[in-house]
């Protein structure tokens, strides 16, 4: 099937990305308001983009209504500086909470009951409990040809990682439970390998669709469901 994205509309060529592109990476993303008001929100549009310096990106969506910017890109325009939290199984409860679009006046760390750390080289705080915490400062910030997000190129200036996962200048990812987004649903990466796999191997795990562990249908879309939003945000 060959759809020409012409013909689509915002948020059915939201729903094809996000459902095409997977699995992605979450920033859980904590910064602080101009009043000091803390923050925090995961944002699955994003990825590495530099190494000397290192650099981020961040794409972020405008509120439900379309119009209204969200606390998080405000924060980071208003200040320069955010904190990148690894997304980690552990907290996905409260990661999944700060998906809820808040009124800029609530604390996010209290609302969802997250506790959290000084950073080292900037303002905002990190989120207690996440491995790993990359602290940034704004290098750029575009927006998109039809206005509708604003793309956030971030210089990572600090790196705090758990000592226990800093082994011989690398992370011990073996030693983490992260998580990723897969269009509306979380999955968790539990396994690593390095080609070549057994062919019995290959056959048996590409001969089964993924496994939900949440108890749902296995045909379940979280998409078609009355809390999600193409704005990426959750309906309480």
């Amino acid at each position: 099937m060959i759809i020409d994205s012409e013909d689509l509309d915002e948020t059915s060529a939201y729903k094809l990305l996000i459902g095409s592109i997977i699995p992605r990476p979450i920033a859980w993303v904590s910064t602080l308001s101009t009043e000091g008001i803390g923050n925090i929100a995961p944002i699955s549009f994003f990825t590495c983009v530099g190494r000397k310096p290192p650099r981020i990106s961040l794409s972020i969506q405008p509120r439900t209504d379309r119009v209204t910017l969200k606390d998080t890109f405000v924060n980071i325009r208003d200040t320069g500086e955010f904190v990148t939290n690894l997304a980690t199984l552990p907290q996905v409860g409260a990661l999944h909470r700060s998906a809820i679009e808040f009124e800029p006046d609530v604390d996010e760390f209290e609302a969802v009951g997250v506790e959290r750390e000084a950073s080292a080289m900037v303002k905002p705080p990190r989120i207690k409990g996440a491995p790993i915490a990359l602290e940034c400062k704004v290098a750029m910030i575009a927006p998109s040809p039809d206005g509708m997000s604003n793309l956030v190129i971030g210089d990572v200036v600090g790196f705090n990682i758990r000592d226990d996962l800093y082994v011989n200048g690398r992370v011990d990812f073996g030693g983490i439970h992260p998580i990723g987004r897969l269009a509306a649903e979380y999955t968790l990466v539990d396994n690593a390998f390095v080609p070549p796999l057994a062919e019995d191997l290959m056959v048996e795990l590409t001969g089964r669709r993924m496994k939900r562990l949440d108890g749902r249908g296995e045909t379940y879309s979280a998409i078609d469901g009355p809390t999600w939003t193409p704005a990426g945000s959750v309906v309480e």
